[in-house]
């Protein structure tokens, strides 16, 4: 007996509506969990405004409502998540602020950064570049945020944090970061070779996607270049769709040089005349290094803050804390300098 033909075009139709409903009914469920728990949080901080916000007393009403609610609707609120709850209210006292594209996992993870401003900063990335909760979270943990104000201009970030109305100008400068944290490779104190740290890129390059920042893609590793004379290999090529533009990356241990920018210099050119297509923006290059100096930065190509730039890469969340630290310190000793000079 032949069995008759199944119609793959008809299952991909209706895998196409079956998926759509999933998510759809996903989405209905993930909006009425946050808002749910933002009223929750609203009616837990308007009773300890009725002057009840004794420490004590507050203890003993959220574990009798912790008890009373856990009875009635299963696990999900702990002392521990209702208090979660009232801190989301606190958090985003606007209901229309909260914004449905994000989970409570997201939400739980937001209410933890104090300023305000970072906060509804660390909000918009997530829903714009589609973090996962996990995502959000780690770029939390390595200072995210205050990596942009240090690096980037003041006041254009300080208008993105706050308004988020215009999109980022198409400038190279505003897609890159220094440093950049390589936390998630557990690199040694000391790599022997660049080839191991390239290696180590590779084998999480979904995490250091993330690292990089917004609209970047893999294009290769060790990318061979022709030119009439001679062969060129790339470390590796990226693509940014925000800036339509190739990302060449050099890797390099210890000091930066001037023979580093120059070569780097030379495969963008290279580059732009053999591989960039005509709608292509002109490529930029990276130079991620562990060490650099302000005297290089100064006097090569890297000044023109045009196609070619250079980083430094930490291993660790502890190191970046200690480098803010650091230029904090000097910015308040140049501030006190031009005191006494004023004096």
């Amino acid at each position: 007996m032949n069995k008759a033909l199944i119609n793959t075009g008809l299952l991909t139709q209706i895998r196409k509506v079956l998926t759509q409903a999933r998510h759809q009914l996903q989405q209905t469920v993930n909006d009425a969990m946050v808002q749910c728990y933002w009223q929750i949080g609203q009616l837990l901080v308007n009773e300890e405004q009725q002057g009840r916000e004794r420490v004590e007393y507050g203890k003993q009403q959220l574990q009798q409502v912790s008890e009373k609610l856990t009875v009635e609707f299963g696990k999900g609120f702990t002392v521990r998540n209702l208090r979660n709850m009232r801190a989301f209210y606190l958090a985003f006292p606007i209901r229309h602020a909260v914004r449905a594209e994000l989970t409570w996992t997201h939400y739980r993870t937001l209410i933890r950064v104090e300023n305000q401003q970072a906060r509804d900063w660390y909000m918009l990335e997530a829903i714009e570049q589609h973090w996962s909760a996990r995502a959000l979270d780690r770029q939390i943990s390595v200072l995210y945020y205050e990596r942009l104000l240090s690096s980037k201009d003041k006041a254009a970030t300080t208008h993105e944090a706050a308004q988020k109305t215009t999109p980022l100008k198409t400038n190279p400068r505003d897609f890159l970061r220094d440093p950049y944290i390589l936390d998630f490779l557990n690199l040694p104190s000391q790599l022997a070779l660049e080839s191991e740290l390239e290696q180590a890129l590779i084998d999480n390059l979904q995490l250091f996607l993330l690292e990089l920042g917004k609209g970047f893609a893999f294009v290769a590793r060790q990318q061979r270049v022709k030119t009439p004379d001679q062969d060129f290999y790339l470390d590796l090529v990226f693509y940014n769709f925000k800036l339509k533009c190739f990302l060449l990356i050099d890797l390099k241990l210890g000091l930066l040089t001037h023979q580093d920018v120059g070569q780097m210099d030379t495969y963008v050119r290279i580059y732009d005349q053999h591989e960039k297509d005509d709608d292509d923006n002109p490529t930029i290059g990276l130079i991620l290094c562990s060490e650099k100096t302000e005297t290089i930065a100064k006097y090569s190509a890297l000044a023109d803050g045009k196609q070619l730039f250079a980083s430094r890469y930490l291993p660790s969340e502890a190191e970046l804390i200690q480098q803010l630290e650091k230029e904090r310190a000097l910015l308040v000793a140049d501030a006190l300098d031009k005191l006494n000079d004023e004096e």
